[in-house]
């Protein structure tokens, strides 16, 4: 057992009370004094050139202060990397969707600022479009940006170990094609901000982003600014899932709309806007085959997979390499070839989404594995426990794995789910089919992308024993102020509730990449600790003073600071900070830490390298209800166990599970978007009709915690949650396999595709 205080506590959250009683802020609650507001105009073409923009019945209305349009921007463009900057802030020339945004106008209230966008007169010149990758890859087909030939956004191969080898040792292969469905990130609030250019020609923004930091640097890169004139304050963040990393054509109006009017400017997008023309999970084609020995043994995997990546290619480098280079975790795969195709496509452009990129092929891979076992008549959890990777194991891309309780937590879902006599039993009763399912997973806890990757932190002691911390870090609802504030209060011996974490603030708090790949805890944790311990090394000084003895046997626990060698001798904190800060020494302390990551950043061509510091694991079972007449699923109940290192909030890491259960349940039966394929026109354009789970939907959850202590981590800890989104897909579908004997291998599983199935599985009638 650890002796911590704090650490390994069920603590509510920091920013808990803020939060439920309304009194927290987020971006669309904020105003300016003299503020303008903001209304973008959309393209009524999914593919077309723009001849012509009419501004002038927009100008002449009464209320509006100024119009923008591509021009404005000087031919700025944007994306992840140099070579796939082919986003502009407002479209110049080319619309690539519908929907796409032309111009923007900012007007003395939010009704004038719409209609003024209504009058905006496009000349268009519409051009064929395409919808479907496959037919976006054929020849002929529309070219969507002139610079890729045949309508390929990216295309990675990868190949580790001997593929053709491991394919002749095998005694059996499995090959399948499956398809994963394009979805929604359906954070709460939309994309909001408010830009403010100063007199002094400093930019200030208050906006809901992840990464706060990314903003800052496309900003005054966008604007030609030095970065210390561009300032970015972080309201709190009504959650975003990926959604939130980039910057949009929203951020970069406000900014040049308060230029040109003097004002603040606020633009917040429409839930409408966010479902036909936001950022979406990209859905992928995906052909697999797998060999394996007798007993289940993997002995090689070559994947193929194509991506609708839509009109531009923002972050799709990461989705495309972590779909691949992550496939030889959780299992030992020694021979496996990638061969990854992100298309463009005349669709809203994809982005990051919870499991960014491993959820894909890592449900075609489980769906797989099952397969395999049913075929050699090996129980789905034994070939499982025969593949599935150990501590201190070394992928054949070089992705070094320290802590892993892979093994236990199969065998403990497995024992609580009662899965022996369960999988096996009689399945159905009348038309009510039951069935179990299992999925093993894994995820990265923070990687290193690319540029400045690295994390800080300030630690300031007050005199009445209170502590601000500031930090980069960015909580989007995942609770990691909390996390980085119990460390903090760990370090310094005192209560959480002394430890008060600053929103972030460009101009004050430290550089920060942001919320991405798991990363706050594995990274920006150790920081906050680097800088508790300079101030705690700072305190030691003095008390080892007053205490009579020397700065190494100084301990600090509980409020109090003591003699190790002698416990009895001690203060309370508040009288140290007394007399070091205020009344006596009159000192400053400020404790700072810096982590950087000592991974290596992604080969994209390759897949080479180790890109995280540790890696998480888990294991899942499914439980499910199948009405063979109607084909409607009923999600039951479900067992996690997740080894997440050591669980600095158990209370935390089981709320973050049960909403990636939540979350992955929506995306596996629910959640899809319907397209028109003749406009590109999205069908379901409200929350109504894209349909996510509601809580009455949601299964019974169990989960246990195996808890591992990993080298890497601080005091352990490792990505919690992010792996349970990866595993809770394929075990349903698995289930439903368990309940019927059909498989589905189509994301997402409709009423239709169950009666489908269960009429085309062997030997049944059609």
């Amino acid at each position: 057992m650890n002796d911590y205080s704090v650490l390994g506590k069920r603590l509510p959250r920091v920013d808990g009370i803020p939060k439920v009683t309304g009194d927290g802020k987020y971006a669309a609650d904020l105003s300016q004094p003299g503020m303008l507001w903001g209304k973008m105009l959309r393209s009524t073409h999914s593919h077309a050139k723009i001849l012509n923009i009419d501004t002038s019945r927009a100008e002449r209305l009464p209320g509006v202060k100024a119009v923008i349009t591509g021009k404005d921007l000087g031919g700025f463009t944007y994306g992840f990397m140099p070579i796939t900057r082919d986003e502009t802030p407002l479209c110049p020339d080319k619309v690539r969707f519908l929907g796409e945004e032309i111009a923007a106008v900012a007007a003395v209230d939010e009704d004038t600022a719409e209609e003024a966008a209504g009058l905006i007169k496009v000349e268009y010149q519409p051009l064929p479009a395409v919808y479907d990758p496959l037919e976006a890859l054929k020849p002929g087909a529309p070219q969507i940006h002139e610079h890729a030939a045949g309508n390929i956004s990216l295309h990675y191969k990868m190949n580790f170990g001997d593929v053709e080898q491991g394919f002749k040792e095998s005694d059996y292969i499995c090959e399948d094609h499956f398809r994963t469905s394009r979805v929604y990130h359906a954070m709460l609030e939309p994309h909001a901000i408010i830009a403010k250019w100063e007199s002094n020609g400093d930019l200030t923004v208050w906006a809901s982003k992840q990464s706060p930091y990314f903003m800052y640097r496309i900003f005054a890169a966008a604007f030609n600014l030095p970065q210390n004139r561009v300032r970015i304050i972080q309201p709190y963040i009504g959650a975003g899932y990926g959604a939130k990393n980039d910057a949009f054509p929203l951020d970069f109006a406000a900014c040049v709309l308060s230029k040109k009017t003097g004002k603040p400017v606020k633009i917040v997008y429409s839930q409408k806007e966010m479902l036909t023309s936001s950022r979406r999970r990209m859905s992928f084609i995906i052909d697999m085959k797998t060999g394996v020995k007798k007993d289940g043994t993997i002995m090689a995997r070559d994947c193929r997979v194509i991506g609708n990546g839509g009109a531009y290619t923002l972050i799709g480098p990461i989705t495309m390499y972590l779909a691949g280079a992550l496939m030889t975790l959780p299992y030992k795969i020694r021979n496996l070839r990638y061969d990854g195709i992100r298309a463009y496509t005349n669709i809203p452009a994809s982005s990051a989404h919870r499991g960014h990129g491993l959820a894909h092929t890592h449900f075609a891979g489980e769906l797989q594995l099952d397969m395999i076992a049913e075929e050699l008549g090996i129980d789905p959890v034994e070939i499982r426990l025969r593949n599935a990777v150990e501590p201190n194991y070394i992928t054949p891309n070089g992705l070094k794995v320290g802590s892993c309780a892979l093994k236990e937590c199969i065998e403990k879902v497995s024992t609580a789910a009662n899965w022996k006599e369960t999988y096996h039993k009689k399945k159905s009763n009348g038309r009510i089919a039951r069935g179990i399912g299992i999925s093993a997973t894994t995820y990265l806890s923070g990687m290193r992308i690319r540029g400045h990757a690295a994390c800080a932190a300030t630690i300031k002691v007050h005199e009445d024993g209170t502590v601000s911390l500031l930090t980069g870090a960015t909580d989007a609802g995942q609770g990691s102020d909390t996390v980085l504030a119990m460390i903090a209060a760990e370090v310094l011996g005192v209560h959480l509730e002394d430890i008060n974490v600053s929103l972030l603030d460009t101009q004050t708090t430290p550089a920060d990449p942001g919320t991405y790949s798991s990363r706050v805890t594995t990274c920006a944790g150790p920081a906050a600790k680097l800088a508790a311990e300079d101030a705690r090394k700072q305190l030691a000084e003095v008390a080892a003073e007053l205490l009579g003895t020397g700065a190494e046997d100084v301990g600090f626990k509980d409020g109090k600071v003591f003699m190790i060698s002698n416990p009895r001798k001690e203060m309370p904190f508040k009288r140290l900070t007394r007399i070091t800060v205020g009344h006596g020494l009159g000192k400053v302390i400020l404790g700072r830490g810096y982590y950087g990551l000592n991974i290596e950043v992604p080969d994209f061509e390759t897949g080479l390298g180790n890109i995280s510091p540790c890696y998480a694991f888990g294991a899942q079972i499914s439980e499910v209800e199948v009405d063979t007449e109607t084909g409607k699923v009923d999600y039951k109940h479900t067992t996690v166990a997740h080894d997440c290192g050591f669980a600095l909030n158990p209370m935390l890491v089981e709320s973050q599970v049960e909403g990636q259960i939540s979350a992955a349940q929506g995306q596996t039966m629910y959640e899809d978007f319907l397209v028109d394929e003749k406009t590109g026109r999205t069908i379901n354009v409200a929350h109504n009709d894209y349909k996510m789970p509601r809580a009455a939907d949601t299964p019974n959850m169990h989960l246990i915690q195996v808890p591992t202590i990993d080298p890497e981590g601080p005091y352990g800890a490792k990505e919690a949650s992010e792996a349970i989104m990866v595993s809770t897909y394929p075990s349903i579908v698995s289930a439903i396999y368990n309940a019927t004997g059909a498989w589905i291998k189509e994301l997402i599983v409709t009423p239709e595709k169950v009666i489908k199935a269960i009429k085309e599985k062997p030997g049944e009638k059609t």
